[in-house]
């Protein structure tokens, strides 16, 4: 597998050593993981759902829903552990009904092995230092990372409607080869029904986003609309949330699309959590790509612990990635959102507790 990464990472340099303005199918590839373990665990469905931290990356629309500052942080291995993946935010809410949110996402293949030196491509085989004085004395060593960082805006403009943008600054670095840089934009939007019911949308990189490389290429991120449903019940003891998102590219992708219509491709999320009592939660679903994903997460009192899994059916080749995040409420009332009162036990839970057997022996 680490060939196959060395070879990629090869192929991108190779790319990008030409000076000319082109469309990235996958310039932004690095941004399309996803992040947090909860949204994770139930295949990535998060663009109506989102309501924390996490959304800064999802759906910038979704930060209005906190009412406490939060702090995030997950860290993932992927490909075996070769590849490191790791994402930190933090959102503060301020006045009524807005919120301010930063992010940064980091993916990043450590100690690459530089071979150039070793094969002469033109023989098809070792060059001549190679057979002199051996083949690792020849090797070097590079790392290749790439990192992003998002400034998030978002504000209720009805009680059920709300809206957000992203400014993301990427940094692309491969060794001492290349580098790059972009800037772009992300906007979202969120409705929530009175039935349980909502609907989200949001475009990332509206204005098409360039990554300029120091080799004097250019590279287009195309725009990315994600549209998203969920539903949320209460229901045995808990409640049950369900969501289904659609990525819809722009950008001519076949073999990695679950269905295109010329340039146009989509790409099906969906995914489903039971929590008991807002402590304890189970989930699962199914991911862009196919794959099978299981997730659970613990409350515990600010904290909030969520591990997700998702299979690959080549784990010989790639293994299976794990991810597992932490989540901190500071739920302080001096931190709390100007004019937020948090939720009392209803009066129909407060009549349940007064007529169950403990109560009445009492």
């Amino acid at each position: 597998m680490r060939v196959v990464l060395i070879i990629f990472f090869f192929l991108m340099f190779s790319s990008v050593a030409v000076a000319q303005t082109v469309i990235g199918k996958y310039a932004g590839e690095f941004l399309a993981l996803g992040v947090g373990a909860r949204p994770l665990g139930m295949g990535g469905t998060a663009v109506a759902l989102t309501n924390d931290v996490t959304s800064g990356y999802w759906n910038p629309a979704g930060l209005a829903a906190i009412n406490y500052p939060q702090v995030t942080v997950m860290h993932a291995e992927n490909f075996g552990g070769i590849v490191g993946y790791d994402y930190a935010a933090v959102a503060i809410p301020f006045q009524t009904n807005k919120s301010f949110g930063v992010s940064v996402v980091r993916l990043g293949v450590a100690d690459v092995p530089d071979t150039r030196a070793v094969w002469d491509n033109s023989r098809n085989d070792f060059t001549d230092d190679a057979k002199r004085v051996g083949v690792d004395m020849l090797i070097s060593r590079f790392n290749a990372a790439d990192y992003a960082v998002m400034l998030s805006y978002a504000a209720t403009s009805t009680e059920n409607f709300s809206y957000g943008v992203n400014a993301k600054v990427i940094y692309r670095n491969i060794g001492t080869f290349a580098s790059a840089k972009g800037i772009g934009f992300d906007v979202g939007l969120i409705y929530r029904t009175s039935y349980g019911i909502l609907l989200g949308a949001s475009i990332q990189d509206v204005t098409t986003t360039l990554v300029s490389w120091s080799t004097g290429r250019n590279e287009l991120i195309a725009p990315t609309a994600k549209l998203g449903t969920g539903y949320i019940m209460d229901a045995l003891y808990g409640r049950f949330t369900l969501g289904a998102d659609t990525d819809v590219r722009f950008e001519g992708r076949r073999s990695t699309a679950n269905v295109n219509i010329g340039n146009v491709s989509f790409n099906f999320r969906g995914g489903a959590e039971y929590s008991y009592k807002n402590v304890v939660a189970l989930r699962t679903g199914i991911d862009d790509i196919g794959r099978i994903t299981l997730g659970a997460g613990i409350k515990l009192s600010k904290l909030n612990i969520d591990y997700a899994f998702a299979k690959f059916d080549g784990a010989d080749q790639i293994g299976n990635s794990h991810r597992i995040s932490l989540q901190i409420e500071l739920d302080q009332e001096e931190y709390r959102r100007t004019g937020y009162t948090p939720p009392t036990p209803s009066t129909e839970e407060t009549l349940k507790e007064k007529s169950s057997p403990e109560s009445e022996s009492e």
